[in-house]
């Protein structure tokens, strides 16, 4: 057994500036990855994926990543956990497709009064199919990013040049919106994208906050765990 696992990561078919803490960004990680683009995966055909239509491809992708050897599967976009059962029980290596998988966990977590709250790329589309078939509660609070944002028009439109300030800031404008129930106690990031800014949202709002890193962290430790001194 090698002593590095190499996780593979299914890429959406996009063109935009991923900053380091983005799961498409191989600076990122301290381990070996290896990307596969689905083409077709489109944000926009992404955020229906309930319909079905680009399951197949996605199969044929983390099938094609896991005869590559890879050891597991995750995913650039945190609405395809409405896929994680079929591409789990289609691909012969563990797969964890979405960010939202960690909210049921967290909100165990959470003191008596509080709540999980998730942050999301598009609070319109993050449906409560998309939370149930990852195990979260449909009544779970939701905050997206305001569709007139520069975050999301750099997503759109493949936009290369949006400062990090400009949407670090955006992003900051979206958790206190969700932080203003005043019940919050973690945040749990759908949007893979939203990674980056996420040690901000801790500092400025002081509760934890999860996402795509530390979904990944906790699938890799289990893909090759930690060897210890044996002493």
């Amino acid at each position: 057994m090698p002593d590095q696992a190499t996780l593979g990561i299914l890429m959406l078919e996009t063109r935009f500036r991923r900053f380091v803490g983005d799961i498409g960004n191989a600076e990122t990680w301290p381990f070996p990855v290896a990307y596969k683009v689905v083409h077709g995966a489109t944000p926009a055909a992404i955020v229906h994926a309930h319909d079905g239509a680009l399951l197949p491809a996605f199969i044929a992708a983390a099938r094609e990543l896991a005869g590559e050897g890879v050891d597991g599967i995750t995913t650039t976009c945190g609405f395809l956990a409405f896929f994680q059962a079929a591409l789990a029980q289609a691909c012969p290596v563990p797969v964890a497709t979405s960010a939202l998988l960690q909210a049921p966990m967290v909100a165990r977590t959470l003191p008596r009064g509080q709540r999980v709250g998730i942050l999301t790329y598009d609070a319109a589309a993050l449906t409560a199919p998309y939370l149930e078939a990852v195990g979260v509660d449909p009544a779970t609070p939701v905050a997206g990013m305001p569709e007139r944002t520069e975050f999301r028009r750099a997503i759109v439109e493949g936009d290369m040049s949006v400062p990090y300030a400009v949407q670090e800031g955006e992003v900051l404008a979206a958790a206190a919106a969700l932080m203003d129930r005043g019940d919050i106690g973690a945040i749990v990031c759908e949007c893979t994208n939203l990674t980056p800014f996420s040690a901000a949202m801790a500092e400025r709002f002081g509760v934890p906050v999860f996402d795509a890193v530390s979904l990944v962290h906790w699938f890799y430790q289990g893909l090759r765990p930690r060897v210890f001194p044996r002493r």
